[in-house]
């Protein structure tokens, strides 16, 4: 029998809902303002697992343009009944603005798995977390959390159901309020089961940090009353500075074919920022990798109340779980830009690629990215990326790029959003030479460390490498790919993450390559390929 290692999808992967259909588990995760929309992870023993691709690929479905950081892909709900899968998500355009938010929501549909999946129906904008519940009658429901009125304190507004035909796709009645939420608050999130002649309502509450839970509550009639669960919060990291695994919450269950259940849930590994006070605090602390999703193994117990396997209600890192191992092909971290596609790691920043700024067959063998807006847009970004997943890492590129304007560059990215970022990057210096540089941005604070200036035929061929030792981020050069120069300068890796200021939110670190013109936005760069390794373990 396999044994879960938490967390299960390291690396930027928060909100978890989980699927199974017949062997097969699928977890759907958020993506925020990063395209395609909806990662979907594959398992048949929740202890090994796949990506399998993104279900929202096309800007009919997702339509990010101008969304702010952490904007985008909001929880979304994945079920299957009927015989094919149904998809919830919110497309959040705007939520910096207190109670005031806009948050529509949609729903898809597909046959397989793989997709395609349907063109959106348009739902409501007055909350986020929408999930869909089918109920043993055929019914089916919207659950979701509700924002509060404008200019008032209330800014979770409870759960709220709704009856939806999906015959006619649109919904059937008035909404109705079923849960004010416990003391715990900011109750979001909500995953509706049918169990025992009971509906449990599940929650996430606390807030997606340090207070984060699980919360449940029950009730014999779909529409309410609901009690809470004796021993609530279910799961919380709160308050428990000896686990690795914090801010545990948003669940979801799942049975398996062998009559055990478990649930998903988020959590976060923080690292100590540097130079800031030891403990617990947020603000003393970073989560690069951002929110992740583990898997906790439930029980039933005699009062009908579901607990932790365990008994008390901490998130584990190792779990049993009664299912035969299934591994996996090995994962492809390489690419070499040879074949028609990216690797399926890769994603952009809240559009599509396009043939216009974006080719895998203008040099072959080679990406080329042509400069567009500088990395504080949030329209028309040259950049591709994938997750950071591992505390330490090494990327490494080859550059083809010949600058004649210091408005053009290119290079390697380490980036959390269009406000935090490290880039490794080349631009012109002007009278046929090149100059290579980092710039970071903090909280939209510029700096910049130079590091050599190179006559101009050199930027024909230049290797770019960096590599993360948890805290500590370097940046290494070289005109021929084997004797390197280190950049001599530590950068803040904890710089890119959670809770580093007011302008950072919900994502993770993206490792990549981009390219910038602001001048003609003519410039194109070359990227022969992207090496993304782990080193050690995590």
């Amino acid at each position: 029998m396999p044994q879960i290692q938490n967390p299960v999808l390291t690396g930027f992967n928060p909100d978890p809902s989980i699927c199974r259909v017949g062997a097969d588990y699928y977890i759907a995760t958020s993506t925020f303002e990063w395209f395609p929309g909806v990662q979907i992870h594959h398992s048949r023993d929740l202890a090994n697992w796949r990506l399998l691709g993104r279900a929202l690929d096309r800007v009919s479905q997702l339509d990010m343009r101008g969304c702010q950081n952490s904007g985008g892909i909001w929880a979304p709900c994945l079920t299957h009944a009927n015989g094919k899968f149904w998809l919830l998500y919110t497309n959040v355009h705007h939520h910096m603005g207190g109670v005031v938010m806009d948050t529509p929501n949609y729903l898809v549909t597909a046959d397989r798995i793989e997709g395609p999946w349907s063109e959106p129906v348009f739902l409501n904008a007055s909350g986020f977390d929408p999930s869909l519940f089918h109920d043993d009658d055929g019914r089916k429901y919207v659950v979701q959390m509700q924002m509060g009125e404008a200019l008032t304190p209330i800014r979770f507004d409870g759960i709220w159901l709704r009856e939806y035909d999906a015959g006619k796709e649109a919904f059937v009645g008035k909404p109705s309020k079923i849960w004010e939420g416990s003391s715990i608050g900011i109750t979001e999130g909500p995953h509706l089961l049918k169990k025992d002649g009971w509906y449990y309502l599940i929650t996430a509450e606390g807030g997606t940090s340090m207070r984060h839970a699980v919360s449940v509550c029950r009730s014999r009639e779909l529409w309410g009353p609901y009690e809470i669960h004796p021993d609530n919060p279910m799961l919380t990291s709160f308050e428990k500075d000896h686990l690795v695994l914090k801010s545990a919450g948003h669940g979801c269950f799942v049975e398996t074919q062998n009559s055990e259940w478990f649930t998903v849930h988020l959590c976060q590994r923080p690292l100590q920022r540097p130079g800031r006070q030891v403990g617990a605090r947020e603000e003393n602390k970073s989560v690069p990798l951002g929110r992740e999703t583990s898997i906790q193994k439930l029980r039933w117990d005699a009062d009908g109340w579901p607990r932790l396997a365990q008994g008390d209600n901490s998130p584990l890192e190792i779990v049993e779980v009664d299912l035969i191992s299934h591994l996996w092909a090995t994962d492809v971290l390489r690419d070499d830009f040879d074949g028609p596609a990216l690797n399926l790691h890769f994603q952009t920043l809240r559009e599509p690629v396009d043939d216009s700024w974006f080719s895998l067959t203008r040099r072959k063998g080679w990406l080329s990215l042509r400069g567009r807006d500088s990395l504080a847009s949030t329209f028309e970004q040259s950049l591709i990326a994938r997750r950071l997943q591992h505390f330490a890492a090494r990327a490494e590129t080859c550059l083809a790029f010949q600058p004649w304007n210091f408005k053009q560059s290119a290079g390697l990215i380490a980036y959390y959003d269009r406000f935090h970022y490290h880039y490794f990057r080349v631009t012109s210096a002007g009278d046929g030479t090149i100059k290579l540089g980092v710039i970071s941005s903090e909280n939209t604070k510029l700096d910049y460390v130079h590091v050599v200036e190179l006559p101009l035929a050199a930027g024909n061929q230049l290797f770019l490498r960096m590599e993360n030792d948890w805290a500590e981020l370097r940046f290494s050069w070289s005109t021929d790919g084997v004797e390197w120069q280190v950049v001599d300068c530590v950068f803040d890796a904890t710089m890119l993450g959670d809770w580093v200021s007011p302008h950072s939110n919900f994502t993770g670190t993206f490792w990549g390559v981009c390219c910038q013109d602001l001048s003609d936005r003519t410039a194109w760069a070359d990227f022969d390929y992207f090496d993304y390794q782990p080193i050690g373990e995590l």
